[in-house]
């Protein structure tokens, strides 16, 4: 199914150019990538979006990432 904001654009500050929000809401592999509510709430109902999409489970996982070390 494709999701009616995966052609918006942003800019990341972890790559430092634009992405496309299809790419952010699958960076993490199974769960969208750890920033996406930093970079992306002020332009989309984005805890919404994530408790609509994510399965209990898959949002538990979310919320307990931690960045990755360096």
């Amino acid at each position: 199914m494709m999701d009616v904001y995966d052609h918006l654009e942003i800019r990341c500050p972890r790559l430092g150019g634009q992405v496309t929000f299809a790419y952010c809401r699958v960076e993490g592999g199974e769960l969208p990538c750890m920033r996406i509510v930093a970079c992306w709430q002020s332009c989309l109902p984005i805890a919404e979006y994530l408790r609509d999409r994510l399965a209990p489970d898959q949002l538990e996982r979310f919320a307990e990432q931690k960045p990755k070390e360096r």
